[in-house]
């Protein structure tokens, strides 16, 4: 049956084992996931691409038969989903698992589709389109993260930043993550360094690079480093953007060490990790140690002050210090 997002409310999620997903909205969906299912529930949860299910298809199906009775209920996200799915959806419905609820994570859907019609036909499966944000929609979200934030800013620095977004709030999410990274101390932005920071090339670069050093990628981050031309301000970017990458890898590298399964971390984290992200993010979280987490933490104190005292400096400095740390040993965090 087709629910309208604003309908969700009416109904029981509890009820339904089967929720399509379809649109181009990916932070509108994860904000649904995390508001309708993540908080009102208690199960585990998996997450899987469609390509990891279909190619350990038997196995999949196996899993999920043989689960003990004592085991927790599950909560299973399979994206990127296709019409290759819908064979296992049948089978699945056949097999009458009820302890598992499922949500099929898929970009557009044309009318004509199997798949859609599939689910839009069957009283006991649920289908949510997730249409772009307007405008009006993604300015008042970024109007209250301002001000929750207590950051002044003009009302034409936050329509340049909408305009940026192209109606997905998860754009909009990431763009104002990056203003704070920025931010720290500030209680003012003005527009012109909006237009720097929401710049789609260099900003880009930052988190690539950032992420890059912190999976111990030296390859990719000598690339980055020697691909952009990078300037003071970004330098302390890149150092906060760092920071706080740092401060995340190091509660789940405390949480690895107790669970020993980087999945399961990564994937109870909140708030939730983008998908797209959690490969890099378990290079990262293997890649590290407690001890070194914290150190790079207090590195990255020091560092700041240095680039301070040291502006005409700051370039060679953290790059420095982003190639002494991609190629520091990682053998003790096995």
């Amino acid at each position: 049956m087709i629910v309208k997002l604003f309908e969700i409310n009416k109904i029981k999620t509890s009820q339904y084992n089967f929720y399509l997903f379809y649109g181009e909205n990916e932070g509108l969906k994860n904000q649904t996931i995390y508001d309708y299912f993540y908080k009102k529930c208690n199960k585990s949860r998996e997450k899987y691409e469609e390509s990891e299910v279909l190619n350990n298809y038997e196995n999949f199906i196996s899993n999920l038969l043989n689960r003990s009775l004592f085991q927790e209920e599950k909560l299973i996200i399979i994206s990127r989903i296709s019409e290759k799915i819908l064979k296992l959806i049948e089978e699945l419905i056949d097999r009458n698992i009820n302890d598992v609820t499922f949500i099929l994570n898929s970009g557009i859907l044309e009318k004509k589709s199997k798949l859609r019609k599939f689910f839009e036909k069957e009283k006991k499966l649920v289908c949510i389109p997730f249409y772009t944000d307007d405008i009006k929609t993604l300015s008042i979200l970024a109007n209250n993260f301002f001000k929750s934030k207590k950051i002044q800013v003009s009302q034409e620095t936050i329509d340049l930043i909408v305009q940026r977004c192209r109606g997905d709030r998860q754009n909009l999410n990431n763009e104002l993550e990056k203003i704070l990274n920025f931010m720290l101390n500030k209680k003012q932005i003005n527009i012109d360094e909006v237009l720097k920071l929401t710049n789609l090339a260099e900003n880009y670069s930052v988190s690539e690079l950032v992420d890059n050093c912190l999976s111990k990628n030296l390859k990719k981050t000598i690339n980055v480093l020697n691909e952009n031309n990078y300037s003071s301000e970004d330098c302390i970017l890149i150092l906060r953007t760092m920071l706080l990458r740092a401060k995340r890898l190091l509660k789940l590298r405390e949480e690895f060490e107790q669970k020993k399964s980087a999945e399961m971390v990564i994937n109870s984290y909140k708030p939730p990790i983008f998908w797209k992200d959690k490969e890099i993010v378990k290079k990262q979280v293997l890649s590290w140690s407690k001890e070194d987490a914290q150190d790079l933490i207090y590195e990255i104190n020091d560092i700041e002050i240095l680039l301070k005292k040291n502006a005409e400096k700051s370039l060679n400095i953290i790059s420095d210090f982003i190639l002494k740390n991609v190629a520091m040993s990682n053998s003790s965090t096995l």
